[in-house]
């Protein structure tokens, strides 16, 4: 079928913001689209004075801006998801998730669980997951904007079914288009299609004191666009440009996601285990977070041929964390014990042990921590799986190793961090080419983790630390370039024996991206029965 992403400019005139809507479906639907995604907030700025406001410039069910929506799906024959303010009857006003058949008909909605910054004040959360709704093509599921920066709300769709993720964005973050909106088709092996705003997103009177007051330039205060179409792979098969009006259209297969399989056999859906990542469904605990580690941690990426020397090259350059690849011998730990004595340094891999796969910490009196690998892969022979995600703390702060395949799950680094992680080692082999590109960076961004991931020789590792520059009402220390959450990043090269990076445990206390927009605490735990049962 061929699907089609569109981005446009909405303004306060909520009657020009509808011909809008409707000029850019007839052009979607010109290209031979037979589903058009449009952005967020549609009929009007998400800009109010107060919560009243918002309520009397949102939609109801039924007026004339949804039935003009509704008539020209039928005009054209198309299916139409829209997002929009919802004006409830039950007082509630909602940001609201719409989609059309091509006859007209209402099939599916769903209610905006995570808001962001200002939204908090004038709008309402979603109280219910949103639904899979079963088309002729496949299963669709839709979620806007900052549902897609924090893993849950798509997880959950996917795991319900949805071959198709419908993302409306009103954003002007460029790691909206580079990382978070691809990372979802990714690690769910489902189709995206995004569409963002483009041109002011707030009034343009005001935009010079908002700037002063988020301490962002009023230039980058603009949508951001790349509204894209994203394979399960994560293949960004079209994109639009930075700026300007843009119909994205591509032919897509939706029965492609149904193999939720990884190069070796294993179906990563099937491996799922929905009991280790109960905490995610847990209400965050109002106090009581341990203190936060060191502002500066040297890490290094050791997988030298000449193991000895690596190490010592990582230990005069004041490496404290060392990450080596995993599936080392079983000499392994015994030398790294000896060639840590007198150093305080400790050092991260993993070993088949009988019938399991375990991750090592290991200091100068030898293995300190064990980790079994979680989910169970067709690439080992090992069927003895850890039953938790250990914890292990350090001079510098709390560490969590993720093992080998373990990588992929996006669960086990958010219960990771609801225990409070600062940094996370990965000795893993990657198999696919979004687990570095996407997957890794996204782990650090949406739950605020350092990351150290060590793979063999002849493949790429890197460093994913945490920037200051982060919280949006916080004055940044460096230029403000449009991306948000995505982490301070240094690759490893194929070929390189030893590396090392600066970490910054400390910044994994600070998880408000927004005034009233905590990436972690504020997910919707209430609501994600789907992940945890």
């Amino acid at each position: 079928m061929r699907v089609a992403a569109v981005q446009f400019e909405a303004g306060q005139d909520v009657a020009a913001n509808l011909a809008t809507c409707l000029r850019m479906i007839d052009a979607a639907a010109a290209e031979g689209a037979q589903l058009v995604v449009l952005p967020e907030f549609c009929n009007h700025l998400s800009w109010y004075d107060d919560r009243e406001h918002a309520r009397r410039m949102a939609c109801r069910e039924g007026d004339d801006f949804l039935t003009a929506v509704a008539a020209k799906a039928s005009e054209r024959g198309v299916y139409v998801k829209i997002n929009v303010t919802l004006a409830r009857d039950d007082g509630r006003t909602t940001g609201t998730n719409l989609l059309f058949d091509p006859a007209g008909a209402l099939v599916g909605q769903s209610d905006k669980q995570t808001l962001m910054g200002s939204e908090n004040d004038h709008l309402h959360r979603g109280s219910e997951p949103g639904p899979v709704v079963e088309t002729p093509f496949g299963a669709v599921g839709m979620y806007a904007c900052m549902e897609g920066v924090a893993p849950e709300v798509t997880r959950g769709l996917a795991v319900r079914g949805a071959d198709l993720l419908l993302n409306s964005l009103n954003s002007f973050a460029t790691d909206e288009a580079s990382l978070h909106i691809p990372v979802r088709a990714a690690e769910n092996k489902v189709w995206v299609v995004a569409a963002n705003k483009v041109g002011p997103l707030l009034p343009a009177e005001h935009l010079g004191t908002i700037s002063a007051g988020l301490k962002v330039p009023a230039e980058w205060l603009h949508g951001a666009g790349e509204s894209q179409i994203v394979a399960p792979d994560g293949t960004v098969v079209a994109k639009g440009p930075r700026t300007g009006e843009a119909v994205v259209v591509a032919d897509i297969d939706v029965t492609t996601a149904r193999d939720k399989r990884r190069p070796d056999g294993t179906d990563v859906f099937r491996a799922r285990r929905p009991a280790l990542y109960a905490p995610i469904g847990r209400q965050p605990a109002a106090n009581g977070r341990r203190p936060a580690g060191e502002q500066r941690l040297t890490a290094a990426v050791v997988r030298a041929k000449d193991l000895t020397a690596g190490v010592r090259r990582a230990l005069a350059a004041g490496a404290q964390l060392l990450v080596l690849p995993e599936l080392q011998d079983a000499a392994t730990p015994g030398i790294l014990g000896e060639l840590l004595a007198g150093t305080g340094a400790v050092a991260v891999t993993s070993v088949l042990d009988g019938d399991a796969h375990v991750g090592l910490v290991v200091a100068a009196d030898g293995v300190v921590g064990r980790q079994p690998q979680l989910h169970a892969v067709e690439r080992l022979s090992s069927t003895a799986l850890g039953d938790r995600i250990e914890t292990f703390d350090l001079p510098w702060g709390r560490l969590v190793v993720v093992v080998g395949d373990d990588a992929v799950y996006p669960e086990v680094f958010r219960v990771a961090t609801i225990l409070d992680a600062d940094v996370v080692a990965v000795p893993f082999t990657p198999a696919e080419d979004w687990e570095l590109r996407l997957g890794l960076p996204e782990r650090a961004a949406e739950n605020r983790l350092n990351v150290v991931a060590a793979a063999p020789l002849g493949k790429e590792s890197a460093f994913f630390a945490l920037s200051p520059d982060f919280t949006l009402w916080t004055q940044w220390e460096g230029p403000f370039t449009g991306r948000i959450s995505h982490p301070v990043t240094t690759l490893v090269e194929p070929d390189q024996e030893v590396a090392t990076a600066e970490l910054t445990p400390a910044q994994s206390r600070n998880r408000l991206v927004s005034r009233g927009t905590d990436l972690v605490d504020g997910r919707p735990w209430q609501l994600v029965e789907a992940i945890t049962r």
